[in-house]
């Protein structure tokens, strides 16, 4: 009893690591830090993603009033030149904002800062941040349970391999029942409402998320075949485990990579041509 215990506590530490790994390497994580610029300590955070219908805010903190930060931003994988807008300095705070683009456009951009006569260039890169529609919560908290409920349902079926008394067949049905809800049914509403699209990996897309719990159904759907042929026993925990194993391996793929993108150029030519038909 106290074994079993354990580890499901183990399950949950496991899945923990896993979702804090996720959500902490992928593309839509802030870029924050603390930098010695043109002289003075600049604190920033920079987000790459953003919800909603407003306009995004990117903002420095710094003692010295004296700085002239820029932000400078263009659409993403665009020949577009990078527009400059000066910084605002207000309580602690340089702010200026990025316009807001349509679900699942991106925008490039970067602050440099002037301070007498020297220019730098904060993190020394540029950050790309993708604009989504707002999710309601009564789609976004569930789903986020119920996903990570998939997966720690997922550690503790696998682990069953290691106790005595190795029932996974009700505890594999319950792991696909729940990452069916979370990733086939919330998840395909979370992304209508981010970027109006139901599914967006295979067939349709190569988004890496959809794919990935796809690919997770799909191997607990194998595994729970052949569970079901040797009941309950080591066998069965064998392939539980296999299941969990491969599940935990794919979902160390970053969360988000290869997630929606406005194709601008496209856009453009569309809206050329609409132009063009108008006339």
């Amino acid at each position: 009893m106290l074994k079993n215990i354990l580890l499901w506590v183990l399950a949950f530490v496991i899945t923990a690591g896993i979702a804090i790994y996720q959500r902490s390497t992928g593309p839509t994580y802030p870029v924050s830090g603390t930098e010695q610029i043109a002289g003075s300590e600049v604190k920033y955070k920079f987000f790459r993603s953003h919800g909603g219908e407003s306009d995004h805010e990117v903002s420095l903190s710094s003692i010295n009033k004296s700085l002239q930060p820029v932000l400078w931003y263009k659409r993403f994988k665009t020949r577009d030149e990078f527009t400059p807008v000066p910084m605002v300095y207000k309580d602690g705070n340089y702010t200026a904002k990025l316009p807001h683009q349509p679900p699942a456009g991106k925008l490039e951009y970067y602050v440099e800062v002037s301070n007498n006569g020297n220019i730098e260039k904060v993190t020394g890169q540029n950050i790309v941040i993708r604009f989504k529609g707002a999710v309601p919560m009564w789609v976004l908290i569930p789903h986020i349970i119920a996903m990570f409920g998939a997966m720690m349902l997922a550690a503790g079926t696998g682990m069953q391999y290691f106790t005595k008394d190795k029932k996974v067949l009700n505890l594999t049905r319950i792991t696909m029942l729940v990452l069916g809800i979370g990733g086939f049914i919330l998840g395909p509403l979370m992304q209508e409402y981010a970027f109006g699209e139901l599914w967006t990996g295979f067939p349709f897309g190569h988004d890496l998320t959809d794919n990935k719990t796809l690919i997770a159904m799909i191997v607990w759907l194998f595994a729970y075949w052949r569970i079901s042929k040797h009941g309950d026993g080591k066998k069965a925990a064998g392939w539980a485990l296999f299941a969990a194993v491969f599940m935990f391996l794919i979902y160390l793929i970053p969360h988000s990579m290869l997630g929606s993108e406005l194709d601008y150029n496209e856009l453009d030519k569309n809206t050329k041509q609409e132009i063009i038909n108008q006339n």
